[in-house]
């Protein structure tokens, strides 16, 4: 079937702000006295902010308000944003200028399926939200990956069925949410995905797009 629409996932596809999540993150597992490294953090790739605190304070058994809770979201939250306000378009991941680019000199729909809250500020801090017909993140769904909503909602505002779109992603979550909606799966950039994902490449200068479309 040919292939109309790419969605992509936004943190580790189109942009690493991944140190910067890990980074307030531990700052806040720190405040709960939870040990928190890069190992733990793996774990929350692709999660939503509200279930990544949760999987923090269960990793230390840790019990907390939630008036608690809700402050320590708006912190680390706060704290994040705070760190990526000098990303430009020279921070784009290797290859994905010039897939927008062709994509779009093709008439193929582009769109962005995140479980992150910030998608839209990102895509404008970037220089590129004018590329892409859809975005849907955190904000537009009710259950974040694997859970397949953010790409089927994102297929629909295409008008597509998903089998005619390419899912990025770089979180096994993402994967196993592209799977289970019925879309061809593309893991980039992180090892920890290639035995699960259809297809896999280092980064999107691998990525043919003549091969697909």
């Amino acid at each position: 079937m040919k292939i109309k629409g790419l969605l992509f996932d936004l943190d580790g596809v189109i942009v690493t702000t991944e140190h910067n999540h890990f980074v307030a993150w531990k700052r806040t597992a720190d405040e709960l006295g939870v040990p928190f490294t890069e190992r733990e953090n793996e774990q929350l790739k692709g999660i939503s902010r509200i279930d990544s605190l949760k999987m923090i304070l269960k990793m230390g058994n840790v019990f907390i308000s939630e008036s608690e809770f809700d402050a320590l979201l708006k912190s680390k939250n706060d704290f994040y944003l705070e760190s990526i306000q000098e990303l430009n378009q020279s921070d784009l991941l290797p290859g994905v200028m010039d897939l927008l680019l062709k994509a779009k000199a093709q008439g193929i729909k582009l769109g962005v399926g995140s479980s992150s809250k910030n998608a839209n500020f990102i895509l404008g801090l970037l220089g590129i939200a004018d590329f892409f017909d859809v975005v849907v993140d955190g904000n537009g769904v009710s259950d974040p990956k694997p859970h397949p909503e953010v790409f089927l909602n994102g297929a629909k505002a295409f008008g597509f069925l998903p089998a005619e779109c390419i899912v990025f992603e770089d979180a096994t979550s993402g994967i196993q949410a592209a799977k289970t909606g019925g879309f061809l799966d593309i893991g980039v950039g992180n090892p920890e995905v290639k035995e699960i994902a259809t297809n896999y490449y280092n980064d999107l200068t691998e990525f043919r797009l003549e091969d697909y479309a």
